[in-house]
């Protein structure tokens, strides 16, 4: 069975939505960051930078890096239509999307975090923040650009692409980081939201309240 090296509300929420939704038998194993369990340890022997999301497949093999694992997995199921055929431009067009969600909006997003250990004085740490808020900004523009009136990052059909937005957009709450701007973004997280797939992998998380 496949298994699932997952931290409460991290990018590995991503892959965690999409083994909801192809419906396939997997265990999700809550890494224990103290190390007092046993779930580091095996992390750390799947995965040489010991970090989450993990795969860790039916013949013990690791999968690592979010992109790659939430193809792999729309891959095991087709007929879900989480990912274009491999080899199309269309599945060169989604990997266009994961490759700049990661880079610009993960990598954006994550720079918040930390902020007060890393920098303890306010004034440093204020210009930090307005630097990371508008390079954040910039991304977020083009992301909403990119999407405009579509339903889904690729059209009508639901993808990983949106599993990975809705990941990485749903830190915002975190770092106080404001999405009103963007009304396409924030109207694509709720549709997102609903769905039975992230309701179930958010409520195994404790993500709901």
């Amino acid at each position: 069975m496949i298994k699932l090296f997952y931290s409460e509300g991290a990018c590995s929420l991503s892959p965690h939505i999409i083994l909801n939704e192809i419906g396939l038998p997997f265990e999700a194993v809550k890494v224990d960051w103290s190390g007092n369990d046993g779930t580091l340890k095996e992390l750390n022997r799947l995965n040489d930078n010991g970090c989450v999301p993990t795969l860790s497949l039916d013949d013990g093999s690791p999968l690592t890096e979010g992109s790659a694992i939430v193809q792999y997995l729309a891959d095991l199921k087709p007929e879900a239509n989480l990912a274009p055929k491999a080899g199309t431009i269309e599945r060169s067009r989604l990997q266009e999307h994961l490759n700049f969600i990661a880079s610009e909006l993960h990598k954006g997003m994550g720079a918040f975090f930390g902020l007060n250990e890393a920098y303890p004085d306010e004034a440093m740490r204020a210009q930090v923040r307005k630097v990371a808020s508008e390079k954040l900004t910039q991304a977020l523009n083009v992301m909403s650009k990119r999407l405009g009136l579509k339903e889904y990052v690729m059209g009508s059909q639901f993808t990983v692409a949106d599993a990975y937005l809705f990941t990485v957009l749903s830190w915002a709450q975190y770092v106080s980081f404001d999405l009103k701007p963007w009304p396409n973004l924030e109207a694509h997280q709720l549709r997102i939201f609903k769905r039975p797939a992230v309701q179930k992998a958010m409520k195994t998380e404790n993500l709901l309240g």
